[in-house]
């Protein structure tokens, strides 16, 4: 799989128009999300895509960070022709073992149902939920 696959950050590679129609087709989190949101919040993230040997992408993530105290993943995804092929399992595995997020308090994200998945690389819920807040604007 490892050799069939590889892992980018370069932006100019990343396939917007595949990364946007499932964040605002597909995903549960991000319906109809205009291209220029997907586009800007990318350009305030590090983004990670995931290529065949064909150059075609076939998942992608983003991750908000200070490399200091915080790091935030988003938008994960894989192309459901190509679920079931540990994609998903090599993207996060390499986020979470990047050498520059190694002295990162923590790497938080939410999901509504995939917390067995990212339980595999030591996420877990959040200890003390009463001392985190969140002030929405929608």
């Amino acid at each position: 799989m490892g050799e069939d696959f590889y892992i980018a950050t370069e932006r100019g590679k990343m396939d917007i128009p595949f990364i946007h129609n499932y964040l605002s087709e597909t995903s549960y989190w991000a319906k109809g999300r205009t291209v220029e949101s997907v586009l800007k919040s990318m350009e305030n993230s590090l983004c990670f895509g995931v290529f065949n040997k064909k150059d075609q992408q076939v998942a992608f993530a983003r991750l908000v960070t200070d490399y200091v105290v915080f790091a935030w993943l988003m938008d994960v995804f894989v192309n459901p022709d190509y679920e079931g092929q540990g994609i998903g399992k090599m993207l996060v595995r390499h986020i979470v073992q990047l050498p520059e997020l190694r002295n990162v308090n923590g790497i938080g994200l939410r999901t509504n149902d995939a917390h067995g998945f990212y339980e595999k690389f030591g996420f877990e819920k959040i200890s003390e939920p009463q001392t985190w807040m969140l002030r929405k604007n929608k």
